[in-house]
């Protein structure tokens, strides 16, 4: 029964392990999708993701970089806000919540990664090295988050350089 739902992908993880899919979304993704919706009303977690959206746009690698150091004011906000969005982002990719159905409904966590992948790489570089791997992977290996990351490239990208 698990291959009717679950299908290896091309795709590898970091350690070169295949990563499972879900084919078609189920009553238990509708049901992951509005815990984590209530997960986002929570009073901290809404006030971080406003700090974040609206005054997190870095215009060059150091004003990406900067809000990694533990002494800058949306250093938490972002903390909380990356940390809730890859570990839904990692169901996505191992198969536990069906990628493109989570995404129809929500694309603002890729609004965070189209933000910081112009600096990923100077991120990365400062941290750990794994900083928004399971956004990477939905935006590169999703259907829906491939044209939502067409479109927020688009949006976020040119407009970091011209603020």
């Amino acid at each position: 029964m698990l291959s009717a739902i679950m299908r290896p992908t091309n795709d590898l993880d970091q350690k070169g392990t295949p990563v499972l899919t879900k084919e078609f979304p189920d009553h238990h993704d509708a049901t992951i999708i509005l815990q984590l919706y209530d997960l986002r009303r929570e009073a901290v977690m809404r006030e971080s993701r406003a700090a974040i959206y609206t005054r997190f746009l870095p215009a060059n690698a150091e004003e990406a970089v900067a809000i990694l150091k533990h002494d800058h004011p949306l250093n938490a906000a972002f903390r909380q806000v990356v940390g809730y969005w890859e570990m839904v982002y990692g169901m996505m990719k191992w198969g536990i919540l069906h990628a493109d159905f989570a995404l129809e409904s929500n694309g603002e966590g890729l609004v965070l990664f189209a933000k910081v992948e112009p600096y990923l790489a100077q991120v990365r570089a400062q941290k750990t090295g794994v900083q928004f791997t399971n956004a990477e992977w939905v935006a590169g290996n999703t259907t829906v988050g491939k044209a939502m990351m067409e479109r927020f490239r688009q949006r976020f990208a040119p407009a970091a350089g011209k603020r």
